[in-house]
């Protein structure tokens, strides 16, 4: 009967513990659910009220009759309610068919799947890089508080992150591509490869990684700041704990101290904000890739923005977003993993 009684006690809380996490688990991957339908409702009507005629823009300069632009119009569905092509939209969408670009008459997913591959080397190349960056410059100028690298790095991160994108790809642009007096242009002003590369496949990465240089020290410079803001932050919060004094008794040397003990603990709300980054870094990346012709995702959404093209924005909105939605549902499910407060609440 005791032996009974234990095996009850000891299995109870175990069936309890599991229900709190599938029940965790089930609402935040509903409330992804949900907001990726409401990513696709919104993505759907925001295109159909941008102001300019799709089927106008693409018969520009063309000799067409008014009755061929309505046979135009009619082929893309365009003829139809505003209701009646949203539903026609869903039902594609179940399908995995998420249109046909009108500048490109192609099927949006293959123009997407053939523009992702430089946007995540451009967009992880740069994560990378200012993750560790941010991250090491943080903890730095949080264990020499109120010093000298601690003013110079935490005025550098937020000036830089204050400034515009764009400007400060251009500036780049300019002094380290096209070059200024007698100093020539050290990179490639645009593009991912060149065109007389010598065949082999070294001589091609190293002519890729060339052309990576300049777009991924923008979006670098852009973005480091966040990671060493808030590792420094947290840093200042952990450094006046008992448990850092308790070390420094035992003889660890303070580097020794910092990176075992405090950095450690530390880290958490920069995991965090790390997989929050994720999905963003990618949705970043429009303003970079346009400045230096990268022919990644965000230049096909700004060529698409040029005609309007609907079905193309449509599908790069909804790749972007559920990228931002998928990495928000990753950071709430590693936080319960890695956070033990959250377990128990």
């Amino acid at each position: 009967m005791a032996d009974l009684l234990t095996s009850v006690d000891v299995d109870e809380p175990a069936s309890g513990e599991r229900g709190r996490l599938a029940r965790y688990v089930g609402g935040k991957i509903g409330g992804g659910l949900v907001s990726l339908f409401l990513v696709t409702v919104l993505g759907f009507f925001l295109f159909r009220v941008m102001p300019g005629d799709p089927v106008r823009t693409m018969t520009r300069g063309a000799p067409m009759t008014d009755q061929q632009i309505a046979a135009l119009r009619e082929r893309l569905g365009l003829d139809q309610p505003l209701w009646k092509q949203f539903l026609d939209y869903l039902g594609a969408l179940a399908h995995g068919d998420l249109g046909t670009s009108y500048t490109y008459s192609r099927p949006v997913a293959d123009l997407i799947v053939e523009r992702i591959g430089p946007t995540l080397l451009l967009a992880g190349t740069a994560t990378v890089l200012a993750i560790g960056l941010g991250l090491w410059m943080g903890s730095r100028a949080a264990w020499k508080h109120g010093g000298g690298f601690d003013k110079i790095a935490t005025s550098a991160a937020l000036t830089l992150w204050s400034v515009p994108t764009f400007w400060l790809g251009l500036i780049l642009l300019m002094a380290l591509g096209v070059g200024f007096g007698p100093i020539p242009g050290l990179f490639p002003v645009g593009g991912i490869s060149s065109p007389d590369v010598p065949p082999g496949v070294l001589p091609h990465v190293l002519d890729v990684a060339h052309h990576l240089v300049l777009p991924a020290i923008t979006m670098v410079a852009v973005i480091y700041a966040e990671y060493l803001m808030v590792m420094r932050s947290s840093l200042l919060e952990e450094m006046g704990e008992g448990y850092l004094n308790t070390a420094r008794a035992k003889g660890l040397r303070e580097d020794l101290v910092r990176s075992r003990h405090a950095v450690p603990n530390a880290l958490l709300p920069a995991v965090t904000l790390i997989f929050l980054r994720l999905g963003l870094v990618v949705a970043g990346a429009i303003t970079v890739e346009t400045v230096y012709s990268w022919p990644g995702i965000g230049l096909l959404t700004f060529e698409a923005l040029r005609v309007p093209d609907p079905p193309l924005l449509q599908g790069v909105f909804l790749v972007l977003a559920g990228s931002v939605v998928v990495m928000n549902v990753l950071a709430d499910l590693l936080y319960r993993v890695l956070d033990p407060r959250v377990r128990e609440s």
